[in-house]
Protein backbone atom coordinates (compact mmCIF):
# COMPACT_ATOMS: atom_id res chain seq x y z
CA UNK A 1 0.00 0.00 0.00
CA UNK A 2 1.01 3.64 -0.34
CA UNK A 3 1.08 5.44 2.97
CA UNK A 4 0.14 9.13 3.08
CA UNK A 5 3.22 11.29 2.96
CA UNK A 6 5.29 8.75 1.04
CA UNK A 7 6.93 9.39 -2.30
CA UNK A 8 5.03 8.12 -5.34
CA UNK A 9 5.95 4.53 -5.99
CA UNK A 10 7.19 3.78 -2.44
CA UNK A 11 5.35 0.75 -1.04
CA UNK A 12 5.77 0.26 2.71
CA UNK A 13 4.32 -0.70 6.05
CA UNK A 14 3.54 2.86 7.11
CA UNK A 15 2.83 2.03 10.75
CA UNK A 16 6.25 0.59 11.59
CA UNK A 17 8.41 2.44 14.10
CA UNK A 18 11.87 3.16 12.68
CA UNK A 19 15.11 4.35 14.26
CA UNK A 20 17.92 5.53 12.01
CA UNK A 21 21.50 5.74 13.25
CA UNK A 22 22.93 9.16 12.33
CA UNK A 23 26.33 8.79 13.98
CA UNK A 24 28.25 8.96 10.72
CA UNK A 25 26.53 12.10 9.42
CA UNK A 26 27.05 13.92 12.71
CA UNK A 27 30.73 12.94 12.71
CA UNK A 28 31.00 14.50 9.23
CA UNK A 29 29.26 17.77 10.11
CA UNK A 30 30.62 20.64 8.05
CA UNK A 31 32.47 18.41 5.59
CA UNK A 32 31.68 17.47 2.00
CA UNK A 33 29.63 14.29 1.99
CA UNK A 34 31.29 11.15 0.66
CA UNK A 35 29.43 8.22 -0.91
CA UNK A 36 28.51 6.48 2.36
CA UNK A 37 27.49 9.82 3.90
CA UNK A 38 25.15 10.44 1.00
CA UNK A 39 23.48 7.08 1.52
CA UNK A 40 22.80 7.89 5.17
CA UNK A 41 21.42 11.28 4.05
CA UNK A 42 19.15 9.56 1.52
CA UNK A 43 17.73 7.37 4.29
CA UNK A 44 17.25 10.40 6.54
CA UNK A 45 15.39 12.27 3.80
CA UNK A 46 13.21 9.29 2.92
CA UNK A 47 12.31 8.38 6.50
CA UNK A 48 11.17 11.92 7.23
CA UNK A 49 8.67 11.56 4.39
CA UNK A 50 7.21 8.30 5.72
CA UNK A 51 4.38 7.94 8.19
CA UNK A 52 4.87 6.19 11.48
CA UNK A 53 7.01 6.98 14.53
CA UNK A 54 10.57 7.99 13.73
CA UNK A 55 13.64 8.16 15.95
CA UNK A 56 17.36 8.64 15.45
CA UNK A 57 20.30 7.49 17.57
CA UNK A 58 23.70 9.22 17.66
CA UNK A 59 26.88 8.24 19.48
CA UNK A 60 28.46 11.47 20.73
CA UNK A 61 31.62 12.34 22.64
CA UNK A 62 29.71 12.09 25.91
CA UNK A 63 27.42 9.14 25.30
CA UNK A 64 24.24 8.60 23.29
CA UNK A 65 21.47 10.94 22.15
CA UNK A 66 18.01 9.80 21.05
CA UNK A 67 15.86 12.06 18.87
CA UNK A 68 12.15 11.83 18.10
CA UNK A 69 10.65 12.91 14.76
CA UNK A 70 10.77 16.65 15.55
CA UNK A 71 14.39 16.36 16.63
CA UNK A 72 15.27 14.34 13.55
CA UNK A 73 13.69 17.02 11.34
CA UNK A 74 15.63 19.78 13.09
CA UNK A 75 18.95 17.97 12.71
CA UNK A 76 18.17 17.17 9.07
CA UNK A 77 17.76 20.89 8.40
CA UNK A 78 21.13 21.61 10.01
CA UNK A 79 22.81 18.89 7.95
CA UNK A 80 21.23 20.07 4.71
CA UNK A 81 22.01 23.76 5.23
CA UNK A 82 25.26 23.30 7.16
CA UNK A 83 23.96 25.91 9.61
CA UNK A 84 24.34 24.93 13.25
CA UNK A 85 23.55 26.64 16.56
CA UNK A 86 26.22 28.07 18.80
CA UNK A 87 28.24 25.64 20.91
CA UNK A 88 26.89 24.91 24.35
CA UNK A 89 29.08 24.73 27.45
CA UNK A 90 29.61 20.96 27.24
CA UNK A 91 30.83 21.16 23.64
CA UNK A 92 33.50 23.68 24.52
CA UNK A 93 35.29 20.92 26.42
CA UNK A 94 35.01 18.18 23.78
CA UNK A 95 36.23 17.77 20.18
CA UNK A 96 38.26 20.95 20.46
CA UNK A 97 39.71 20.56 16.97
CA UNK A 98 36.33 20.25 15.26
CA UNK A 99 34.11 23.27 15.84
CA UNK A 100 31.35 22.00 13.50
CA UNK A 101 31.24 18.72 15.39
CA UNK A 102 30.96 20.68 18.65
CA UNK A 103 28.04 22.63 17.23
CA UNK A 104 26.41 19.47 15.90
CA UNK A 105 26.57 17.78 19.29
CA UNK A 106 25.19 20.94 20.89
CA UNK A 107 22.25 20.78 18.46
CA UNK A 108 21.68 17.14 19.34
CA UNK A 109 21.42 17.95 23.03
CA UNK A 110 19.12 20.88 22.27
CA UNK A 111 16.67 18.63 20.40
CA UNK A 112 17.17 15.40 22.37
CA UNK A 113 14.27 13.24 23.45
CA UNK A 114 16.67 11.46 25.81
CA UNK A 115 20.40 11.22 26.57
CA UNK A 116 22.51 8.66 28.40
CA UNK A 117 26.00 7.51 29.19
CA UNK A 118 27.07 4.30 27.39
CA UNK A 119 25.99 1.94 30.16
CA UNK A 120 22.47 3.39 30.10
CA UNK A 121 21.83 2.79 26.40
CA UNK A 122 19.74 -0.39 26.67
CA UNK A 123 17.47 1.21 29.28
CA UNK A 124 17.01 4.36 27.16
CA UNK A 125 16.10 2.33 24.06
CA UNK A 126 13.70 0.09 25.98
CA UNK A 127 11.99 3.13 27.52
CA UNK A 128 11.34 5.01 24.29
CA UNK A 129 11.35 2.54 21.38
CA UNK A 130 8.72 -0.22 21.31
CA UNK A 131 9.57 -3.83 20.63
CA UNK A 132 9.17 -4.73 16.98
CA UNK A 133 10.62 -1.47 15.69
CA UNK A 134 13.27 -1.39 12.95
CA UNK A 135 16.76 -0.06 13.67
CA UNK A 136 18.70 0.99 10.58
CA UNK A 137 22.45 1.46 10.44
CA UNK A 138 23.59 2.31 6.90
CA UNK A 139 26.79 4.24 7.64
CA UNK A 140 29.29 1.60 8.85
CA UNK A 141 29.52 3.57 12.12
CA UNK A 142 28.38 2.87 15.70
CA UNK A 143 28.11 -0.86 15.04
CA UNK A 144 29.19 -1.87 18.52
CA UNK A 145 27.87 -4.88 20.40
CA UNK A 146 26.42 -2.47 22.97
CA UNK A 147 24.27 -0.79 20.31
CA UNK A 148 23.20 -3.98 18.53
CA UNK A 149 22.34 -5.64 21.86
CA UNK A 150 20.30 -2.57 22.91
CA UNK A 151 18.05 -3.16 19.89
CA UNK A 152 17.67 -6.89 20.54
CA UNK A 153 13.85 -6.53 20.54
CA UNK A 154 13.91 -4.63 17.22
CA UNK A 155 14.69 -5.70 13.70
CA UNK A 156 18.33 -4.70 13.18
CA UNK A 157 18.96 -3.80 9.54
CA UNK A 158 22.58 -3.03 8.61
CA UNK A 159 23.93 -1.96 5.23
CA UNK A 160 27.25 -3.37 4.08
CA UNK A 161 28.80 -1.14 1.44
CA UNK A 162 31.90 -3.24 0.78
CA UNK A 163 34.53 -5.50 2.35
CA UNK A 164 37.50 -3.55 0.99
CA UNK A 165 39.34 -3.29 4.36
CA UNK A 166 39.54 -7.11 4.41
CA UNK A 167 40.06 -7.63 0.67
CA UNK A 168 42.81 -5.00 0.38
CA UNK A 169 44.35 -4.55 3.84
CA UNK A 170 47.52 -3.10 2.30
CA UNK A 171 45.57 0.02 1.32
CA UNK A 172 44.13 0.69 4.78
CA UNK A 173 45.24 2.88 7.64
CA UNK A 174 46.81 1.00 10.54
CA UNK A 175 44.31 -0.99 12.59
CA UNK A 176 41.41 -0.64 10.15
CA UNK A 177 41.34 -4.24 8.79
CA UNK A 178 41.18 -5.79 12.27
CA UNK A 179 38.56 -3.31 13.46
CA UNK A 180 36.46 -3.89 10.33
CA UNK A 181 36.68 -7.67 10.70
CA UNK A 182 35.42 -7.42 14.27
CA UNK A 183 32.59 -5.14 13.12
CA UNK A 184 31.58 -7.51 10.31
CA UNK A 185 31.57 -10.46 12.70
CA UNK A 186 29.26 -8.54 15.05
CA UNK A 187 26.94 -7.75 12.18
CA UNK A 188 26.93 -11.40 11.17
CA UNK A 189 26.14 -12.47 14.73
CA UNK A 190 23.53 -9.86 15.63
CA UNK A 191 21.95 -8.24 12.57
CA UNK A 192 18.54 -9.53 11.52
CA UNK A 193 18.83 -8.17 8.00
CA UNK A 194 21.81 -7.11 5.89
CA UNK A 195 21.24 -4.64 3.06
CA UNK A 196 23.81 -4.94 0.28
CA UNK A 197 24.35 -2.05 -2.12
CA UNK A 198 25.20 -4.42 -4.98
CA UNK A 199 25.30 -8.11 -5.80
CA UNK A 200 29.08 -7.83 -5.80
CA UNK A 201 29.11 -6.56 -2.21
CA UNK A 202 26.90 -9.48 -1.23
CA UNK A 203 29.25 -11.98 -2.86
CA UNK A 204 32.25 -10.39 -1.17
CA UNK A 205 30.68 -10.35 2.28
CA UNK A 206 29.23 -13.83 1.96
CA UNK A 207 32.74 -15.25 1.52
CA UNK A 208 33.60 -14.07 5.02
CA UNK A 209 30.28 -15.09 6.55
CA UNK A 210 30.69 -18.58 5.07
CA UNK A 211 34.19 -18.79 6.49
CA UNK A 212 32.93 -17.74 9.94
CA UNK A 213 29.92 -20.05 9.85
CA UNK A 214 27.39 -17.22 9.75
CA UNK A 215 24.33 -17.00 7.52
CA UNK A 216 22.56 -13.67 8.08
CA UNK A 217 19.54 -12.86 5.93
CA UNK A 218 20.44 -10.44 3.13
CA UNK A 219 18.86 -8.44 0.33
CA UNK A 220 20.42 -6.54 -2.58
CA UNK A 221 19.17 -3.01 -3.19
CA UNK A 222 21.25 -0.95 -5.59
CA UNK A 223 21.83 2.62 -4.46
CA UNK A 224 19.85 5.38 -6.14
CA UNK A 225 21.67 7.49 -8.72
CA UNK A 226 20.24 10.99 -8.94
CA UNK A 227 20.77 13.72 -11.51
CA UNK A 228 23.79 15.78 -10.39
CA UNK A 229 22.66 19.16 -9.06
CA UNK A 230 24.79 21.99 -10.45
CA UNK A 231 22.70 24.75 -8.87
CA UNK A 232 25.04 27.54 -7.81
CA UNK A 233 28.04 25.67 -9.16
CA UNK A 234 30.98 27.49 -10.72
CA UNK A 235 33.87 26.33 -12.84
CA UNK A 236 36.92 26.17 -10.51
CA UNK A 237 39.24 29.10 -11.09
CA UNK A 238 42.27 26.80 -10.82
CA UNK A 239 41.20 24.96 -13.98
CA UNK A 240 41.72 26.55 -17.40
CA UNK A 241 38.38 26.32 -19.26
CA UNK A 242 40.19 26.57 -22.60
CA UNK A 243 42.25 23.40 -22.12
CA UNK A 244 41.04 19.79 -21.95
CA UNK A 245 40.37 18.71 -18.38
CA UNK A 246 40.32 15.08 -17.23
CA UNK A 247 38.83 14.69 -13.76
CA UNK A 248 39.49 12.06 -11.10
CA UNK A 249 37.13 12.08 -8.09
CA UNK A 250 37.86 10.53 -4.70
CA UNK A 251 40.01 10.62 -1.59
CA UNK A 252 43.70 10.52 -2.48
CA UNK A 253 44.52 7.12 -1.00
CA UNK A 254 46.26 4.07 -2.50
CA UNK A 255 43.09 2.18 -3.48
CA UNK A 256 42.03 5.00 -5.79
CA UNK A 257 45.20 4.43 -7.84
CA UNK A 258 46.12 8.05 -8.56
CA UNK A 259 49.71 6.92 -9.14
CA UNK A 260 48.67 5.35 -12.46
CA UNK A 261 47.28 8.67 -13.69
CA UNK A 262 50.41 10.53 -12.60
CA UNK A 263 52.46 8.03 -14.59
CA UNK A 264 50.26 8.65 -17.64
CA UNK A 265 50.69 12.41 -17.32
CA UNK A 266 54.47 12.01 -16.97
CA UNK A 267 54.48 10.06 -20.23
CA UNK A 268 52.30 12.65 -21.96
CA UNK A 269 54.65 15.41 -20.79
CA UNK A 270 57.56 13.66 -22.49
CA UNK A 271 55.76 13.78 -25.82
CA UNK A 272 53.93 17.10 -25.73
CA UNK A 273 54.81 20.74 -25.37
CA UNK A 274 53.56 22.37 -22.14
CA UNK A 275 50.93 24.33 -24.07
CA UNK A 276 49.54 21.08 -25.51
CA UNK A 277 49.23 19.25 -22.21
CA UNK A 278 45.74 18.33 -21.00
CA UNK A 279 44.88 19.06 -17.39
CA UNK A 280 44.53 16.30 -14.81
CA UNK A 281 42.20 17.55 -12.09
CA UNK A 282 42.24 15.50 -8.90
CA UNK A 283 39.17 16.31 -6.79
CA UNK A 284 39.42 14.88 -3.30
CA UNK A 285 40.99 15.27 0.11
CA UNK A 286 44.37 13.75 0.92
CA UNK A 287 44.04 10.42 2.69
CA UNK A 288 46.52 7.91 4.13
CA UNK A 289 49.50 5.75 3.22
CA UNK A 290 50.13 7.74 0.05
CA UNK A 291 53.21 9.82 0.83
CA UNK A 292 54.88 9.14 -2.54
CA UNK A 293 51.80 10.35 -4.41
CA UNK A 294 51.59 13.42 -2.17
CA UNK A 295 55.23 14.20 -2.94
CA UNK A 296 54.58 13.88 -6.67
CA UNK A 297 51.58 16.17 -6.39
CA UNK A 298 53.57 18.75 -4.46
CA UNK A 299 56.24 18.71 -7.19
CA UNK A 300 53.82 18.68 -10.15
CA UNK A 301 53.46 21.46 -12.70
CA UNK A 302 50.30 23.31 -13.70
CA UNK A 303 49.06 20.40 -15.83
CA UNK A 304 48.07 18.61 -12.61
CA UNK A 305 45.60 20.40 -10.37
CA UNK A 306 44.57 19.25 -6.89
CA UNK A 307 41.21 20.37 -5.51
CA UNK A 308 40.96 19.15 -1.92
CA UNK A 309 37.74 20.86 -0.83
CA UNK A 310 35.53 21.37 -3.88
CA UNK A 311 31.76 21.63 -3.29
CA UNK A 312 29.34 19.24 -4.98
CA UNK A 313 27.80 21.92 -7.29
CA UNK A 314 31.29 23.03 -8.38
CA UNK A 315 32.38 19.42 -8.86
CA UNK A 316 29.35 18.62 -11.00
CA UNK A 317 29.92 21.78 -13.04
CA UNK A 318 33.50 20.66 -13.58
CA UNK A 319 32.42 17.13 -14.53
CA UNK A 320 29.83 18.51 -16.91
CA UNK A 321 32.51 20.37 -18.87
CA UNK A 322 35.31 17.82 -18.48
CA UNK A 323 36.78 15.86 -21.36
CA UNK A 324 36.31 12.69 -19.31
CA UNK A 325 36.12 11.19 -15.84
CA UNK A 326 39.08 8.95 -15.04
CA UNK A 327 38.34 6.39 -12.32
CA UNK A 328 41.15 3.81 -12.00
CA UNK A 329 40.16 2.64 -8.50
CA UNK A 330 41.18 -0.97 -7.89
CA UNK A 331 38.13 -1.75 -5.72
CA UNK A 332 34.70 -0.20 -5.06
CA UNK A 333 31.59 -1.24 -3.21
CA UNK A 334 29.45 0.86 -5.55
CA UNK A 335 31.19 4.00 -6.80
CA UNK A 336 28.87 6.89 -7.65
CA UNK A 337 31.18 9.19 -9.70
CA UNK A 338 31.12 7.07 -12.90
CA UNK A 339 27.31 6.94 -12.81
CA UNK A 340 27.01 10.68 -12.18
CA UNK A 341 29.47 11.46 -14.98
CA UNK A 342 27.51 9.22 -17.33
CA UNK A 343 24.29 11.08 -16.49
CA UNK A 344 26.03 14.31 -17.46
CA UNK A 345 27.11 12.84 -20.79
CA UNK A 346 30.77 12.93 -19.77
CA UNK A 347 32.85 10.01 -21.09
CA UNK A 348 33.99 7.59 -18.38
CA UNK A 349 37.23 5.61 -18.30
CA UNK A 350 37.22 3.23 -15.35
CA UNK A 351 38.58 0.01 -13.97
CA UNK A 352 36.85 -3.15 -15.12
CA UNK A 353 35.07 -3.91 -11.85
CA UNK A 354 32.01 -6.21 -11.63
CA UNK A 355 29.95 -3.59 -9.80
CA UNK A 356 30.16 -1.20 -12.77
CA UNK A 357 29.10 -3.92 -15.17
CA UNK A 358 26.19 -4.55 -12.80
CA UNK A 359 24.55 -1.15 -13.22
CA UNK A 360 26.47 0.78 -15.91
CA UNK A 361 26.64 -1.88 -18.59
CA UNK A 362 28.66 -0.87 -21.63
CA UNK A 363 28.61 2.89 -21.04
CA UNK A 364 32.16 3.27 -19.64
CA UNK A 365 35.40 2.37 -21.36
CA UNK A 366 36.78 -0.39 -19.13
CA UNK A 367 40.56 -0.55 -18.71
CA UNK A 368 43.04 -2.74 -16.86
CA UNK A 369 44.26 -0.85 -13.77
CA UNK A 370 47.72 -2.36 -14.24
CA UNK A 371 48.17 -1.21 -17.83
CA UNK A 372 49.19 2.45 -17.97
CA UNK A 373 49.75 2.20 -21.72
CA UNK A 374 46.05 1.48 -22.31
CA UNK A 375 45.03 4.42 -20.13
CA UNK A 376 47.41 6.72 -22.02
CA UNK A 377 46.04 5.58 -25.40
CA UNK A 378 42.46 6.07 -24.20
CA UNK A 379 43.26 9.61 -23.03
CA UNK A 380 44.90 10.38 -26.37
CA UNK A 381 41.86 9.04 -28.24
CA UNK A 382 39.61 11.43 -26.33
CA UNK A 383 41.98 14.31 -27.02
CA UNK A 384 41.82 13.54 -30.73
CA UNK A 385 38.03 13.57 -30.54
CA UNK A 386 38.20 17.17 -29.30
CA UNK A 387 35.01 18.78 -28.04
CA UNK A 388 32.69 16.15 -29.53
CA UNK A 389 30.58 14.70 -26.70
CA UNK A 390 28.16 11.76 -26.50
CA UNK A 391 24.49 12.68 -26.62
CA UNK A 392 23.01 12.71 -23.11
CA UNK A 393 19.64 11.44 -24.29
CA UNK A 394 21.36 8.59 -26.10
CA UNK A 395 23.06 7.62 -22.85
CA UNK A 396 19.75 7.79 -20.96
CA UNK A 397 18.20 5.52 -23.57
CA UNK A 398 21.02 2.98 -23.17
CA UNK A 399 20.95 2.58 -19.41
CA UNK A 400 18.34 2.61 -16.69
CA UNK A 401 20.28 3.65 -13.61
CA UNK A 402 18.89 2.49 -10.26
CA UNK A 403 16.69 4.93 -8.35
CA UNK A 404 16.09 5.53 -4.66
CA UNK A 405 12.42 4.63 -5.19
CA UNK A 406 13.50 1.19 -6.38
CA UNK A 407 15.96 0.89 -3.50
CA UNK A 408 13.41 1.71 -0.80
CA UNK A 409 10.72 -0.45 -2.37
CA UNK A 410 13.07 -3.40 -1.86
CA UNK A 411 14.21 -2.43 1.65
CA UNK A 412 10.96 -1.20 3.17
CA UNK A 413 8.99 -4.29 2.19
CA UNK A 414 10.95 -6.22 4.78
CA UNK A 415 12.15 -3.57 7.25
Amino acid sequence: MHGAGTKPGITINSARTRCLDLTRLISRAGRRLTGVDRVEMAYLTQFLELDGPLFALVRTSLGYVLLDRSGVAAIATCLQTNVWPARDILSRFTNRRHVKRQKAESALRQHALARCRPRGLARMIATHIPAGASYFNVGHANLSRRVLDAFAHSQRAVMIHDTIPLDYPEYQADGIPAAFAAKLRRVGDLADLIIYNSAQSQRDAQRYFDEWGQAPKGIVALLGVTEPDMTGGRWPEEVDPNRPAFVCVGTIEPRKNHALLLDVWDQLAQERAPAEMPQLVIAGARGWKNEKVFQRLDASDNAIIELNAISDPDLFTLLNGATALLFPSVAEGFGLPPAEAALLGTPVLCADLPVYREFLGDIPVYLDVNDGYLWKKAVETLLERGTQRPDRQAISDQIALPTWTEHFNIVLRVA
